[in-house]
């Protein structure tokens, strides 16, 4: 079921939001840029969604619930590849120029207009079951940690290993289709630290003190990452007294999470006596972001997120989508984290990191 209800500003956003917040860490383009002519970083990305069409039109192709999907698949990727070349001629055509949330939305409204509601379904629902079944031993392995500081490292790790999971990375979608994942193996394989952006010990000093009454996480893909990532990091925020919300996707994009099926993760995880494996979870929330992207403006979010979200002392945006390529700079009126990992080499040459660098930004507001 779509959001209902008009769109609203993330409440702890810093004000005013005109002039201090733009969903797009990148500059395509500058004032100074002719309007009319394409930016070499313009061109870079255009390139960058041309090259993932194919992934996406296979999946599309093989969506047994949409009528003739072949052909509608084949008509997606002509469609698409359209837009993005004459976005190339012409950088003010398609509503304009383009940034990521742009050349997103497009994708989006092609896929969707050719009646694709979900072309990640089948993959999203193998990866979660297999997540599911290796949950108990993940959040074992953790709790075995006895020093805190060296078990909330790991679990940060184990959201890197389960960011891995990004079918929207042509890279990463060719790799999954060859042999899938191994989580431990990915917890293990990170690039050393110091990653790109590195404010994990400014972070645990922080948590040592417990002083997070509400935190806010805007989650990214199923699997792996919602399931053996961010749920065992959530508990411990949930086990050491912090109310947690878990803000997911209203509509389908790409393989990341949406809010039912959040919602049926969490279900299939609890116990009989509602536990998330013994932790109590009656300050666990989970609410409709209102987003229908693998990005996201923070200026239009839904208003129950809005409402559940105003007395948080803790955001945290999660995936290079969400945390990297549209909100990395973005300012709170509270703590801030954002976690990703760095999946296009676009971004990487931006930060000046290695590909599948770590991004770890942790900003505290001294209050």
């Amino acid at each position: 079921m779509e959001s209902a209800g008009e769109l609203v500003a993330f409440p702890l956003l810093t004000m005013p939001i005109e002039s201090n917040y733009r969903a797009c860490t990148i500059p395509y383009r500058f004032p100074s840029d002719n309007p009319k002519k394409p930016t070499p970083t313009e061109l870079s990305w255009i390139d960058l969604f041309l090259n993932s069409i194919s992934s996406f039109r296979r999946r599309a192709e093989s969506d047994d619930t949409v009528l003739d999907a072949p052909a509608r698949a084949e008509k997606f990727a002509q469609r698409y590849a359209e837009i993005l070349e004459d976005l190339k001629k012409d950088p003010e055509s398609h509503g304009g120029p383009p940034d990521c949330v742009l050349l997103c939305q497009l994708r989006e409204q092609v896929l969707r207009e050719l009646g694709f509601r979900d072309i990640f379904k089948k993959v999203k629902d193998e990866e979660n079951a297999k997540a599911i079944s290796l949950f108990e031993d993940v959040v074992h392995l953790s709790d075995a940690i006895e020093d805190e500081c060296k078990r909330m490292e790991n679990l940060v790790r184990g959201i890197f290993a389960g960011n891995i999971f990004d079918l929207g990375s042509a890279q990463l979608a060719e790799l999954f289709s060859k042999d899938g994942m191994s989580f431990l193996a990915s917890c293990q394989n990170l690039v050393p630290r110091p990653w790109v952006i590195d404010d994990l010990d400014a972070f645990i000093a922080k948590w040592s003190k417990k002083p997070w009454k509400k935190a806010v996480i805007f989650v990214d893909n199923s699997g792996a990452d919602i399931v053996l990532g961010i749920l065992p990091f959530a508990r411990e925020l949930l086990r050491c007294g912090t109310q947690v919300v878990l803000a997911a996707n209203d509509l389908p994009s790409i393989n990341d999470v949406t809010y039912p099926e959040l919602i049926d993760i969490v279900s299939k995880l609890k116990d009989n006596q509602g536990k998330l494996a013994g932790v109590d979870t009656s300050n666990l929330f989970i609410a409709n972001s209102g987003n229908d992207l693998p990005v996201i403006d923070l200026t239009r979010i839904s208003q129950e997120l809005a409402y559940l979200a105003s007395d948080a002392e803790l955001v945290i945006l999660e995936g290079m989508g969400r945390g990297i390529e549209t909100n990395l700079y973005a300012q709170f009126k509270c703590d801030s984290l954002k976690i990703g990992m760095v999946k296009h080499p676009e971004v990487a040459q931006f930060l000046g990191g290695r590909l599948y660098d770590c991004v770890f930004k942790y900003n505290e507001v001294l209050g």
